[in-house]
Order: structure tokens, then sequence, then C-alpha cells
């Protein structure tokens, strides 16, 4: 079996990764959540090729910077009601994926409030840009 981290296209990469983004955002199908606004925490890994990311000047712009993964989600939360997590996923990995130096990520989100009897419930997805 294939695990991401053997993959061949990812052999020569740097992850970048946000562990544990604790957000507050619109999100949900039942008219309940609906109502307020919910936790999410959501983790991202971006896999971006050593060629693109190994800095030779010590500077920021050789690299992807850390403010892309927290800006972009906090700008795909703020437009507005979202009914899936499966959506507010699949909207946070194509914007990943439109930075030039991505090659591929991987974006979990879970809401850790819904039900008293685990820790949380959530999706993940990852993809790789076609080669």
């Amino acid at each position: 079996m294939h695990t991401i981290l053997t993959h061949p296209a990812l052999v020569d990469c740097r992850r970048l990764f946000l562990r544990d983004y604790e957000i507050y955002i619109n999100i949900g199908v039942h008219d309940f959540e609906k109502l307020a606004e919910q936790r999410v925490t959501l983790n991202v890994d971006l896999y971006i090729p050593l060629s693109m990311s190994t800095p030779s000047m010590d500077q920021l712009n050789e690299v992807v910077d850390y403010d892309f993964m927290r800006e972009t989600i906090k700008t795909i939360a703020s437009q507005g009601h979202i009914q899936l997590q499966e959506t507010f996923c699949d909207d946070i990995l194509a914007a990943m994926l439109k930075h030039p130096k991505v090659l591929a990520a991987r974006v979990s989100t879970a809401k850790p409030d819904v039900y008293p009897d685990c820790h949380s419930v959530g999706v993940e997805v990852f993809r790789m840009k076609p080669q």
C-alpha cells in the first residue's frame, strides 16, 4: 500500500505544517448549527519541492510563508456560512494548491464540540498537482 509520504513525487519535498489551528466559524447543515459559530480545528500539510524551498540567502521570499496557510483559511472562513466540512476542506485545499511552489497538500478539519462521547468529527483530503 502506498502512503502519502512514500509517493515518489514527494521524495524531494519539504513539508510545511500548520497544527491544531483553532477558529470559530459558521458551519453546519442543522438549524441549530446556523445560529452560532462553531469551533473548528484545522491541520494543513504543504509539500514543496526542495528546489523551491531551500533558502540560499536566508530570506522569506525563498520559501512559502506560514502566514499563507493561516490567512488563506481566515479568508475562506469569512466568506459566509459553510454547510459541510467537506466543502470547507476542498476549498482550502484548492487555495493551497494555487500557490506556485506547492506540489501537494493535505487538509483536515475537525469539529470538537459535536458529540460528548468523542474527541471530534472531521474530514481530511489530500491532493497533488498533476505531474
